[in-house]
């Protein structure tokens, strides 16, 4: 049966109105248990693993499975090796979506976060905290010659500089922290539903976020796997679909991500919207619409 659009009552579920087909068909209980390698980065993220063994949990005719921990492997070298098909280093990676993501892997199209990768708020030093004081439009972020650091291969960094900004970049998320502390660059900007969780890994004193500005642009953030490995595929888009109806989604945003929202005080930021010009048209779309919908709640919150 197809997917019904999607009744929002939650903030974090409104975030996720987005209509998709149920994949047909039926398997038969596997006697042997299958191995699921996810990206060591995505396995480290509490909310990333528990998502993937939802939707594994959720399609139990796929048989049982066993979550393993990837290599730890950079960003471009873990979608290298899913696109040779054959790598047996990784099987999964939730990374933002791109065109070109999209074309040489599969991407399952939910948002994993319901659309809080596109909103970024700045992770700073305090002594730089000055820095951000009366900036209120892109205009103002320009001529204040903040620089941003992101990854090489993150596709942030073309759509940071199409809008006019500066960034700095390296292969390795890691050594990024230590650039910043190092005058690099003055603002890394994380995705509201991961700095928190940065910076509990990182339990730094000296790192803060910018209290004041939120940066806005569509970049839904997908599961992707191999271009051939189509039962994964099936498997995780299936059970994604799965939890939506049955609430388990809607219960794991709340879980992981109604925290950021309340900590990060998202309602009273001042929101700098970028475009993304680099979105195939229906990923554009997902994108605007839980940007939209979330720009939506937290308006309404604030009256």
């Amino acid at each position: 049966m197809p997917a019904q659009p999607w009744g929002c009552r939650s903030l974090l579920l409104l975030m996720m109105m987005v209509c998709f087909g149920v994949l047909p068909g039926t398997h038969a209980t596997a006697d042997e248990t299958r191995d699921y390698i996810l990206w060591y980065r995505n396995y480290d993220s509490p909310a990333i693993r528990a998502l993937v063994e939802l939707a594994l949990e959720e399609t139990p005719e796929y048989g049982p499975f066993r979550l393993i921990r990837s290599e730890e492997l950079s960003q471009g070298r873990v979608l290298r090796e899913l696109a040779q098909r054959q790598s047996g280093l990784v099987d999964i990676a939730n990374v933002a979506t791109s065109p070109d993501r999209e074309t040489f892997l599969t991407p399952i199209p939910i948002p994993v976060d319901g659309g809080l990768l596109g909103f970024r708020v700045c992770v700073v030093l305090p002594e730089n905290l000055g820095d951000f004081a009366g900036i209120r439009t892109l205009a103002d972020l320009k001529q204040s010659g903040i620089r941003i650091g992101q990854g090489a291969h993150w596709p942030d960094t073309p759509i940071l500089e199409s809008n006019g900004i500066e960034v700095v970049t390296h292969s390795r998320y890691e050594i990024l922290f230590g650039m910043l502390r190092n005058d690099r660059f003055e603002c890394f900007a994380r995705g509201v539903s991961e700095v928190l969780y940065d910076l509990e890994v990182e339990h730094d004193s000296q790192l803060v976020v910018e209290p004041d500005l939120l940066l806005a642009y569509p970049m839904p953030s997908f599961l992707f796997v191999g271009p051939e490995d189509h039962e994964t595929a099936q498997r995780l888009q299936l059970g994604m679909e799965r939890a939506i109806y049955d609430g388990r989604f809607a219960e794991f945003l709340k879980n992981y991500y109604g925290r950021a929202v309340e900590i990060l005080n998202l309602r009273r930021r001042q929101i700098i919207a970028l475009e993304n010009p680099f979105l195939t048209g229906e990923s554009l779309n997902i994108g605007r619409l839980a940007l939209e919908n979330l720009r939506r709640r937290l308006d309404s919150l604030s009256d």
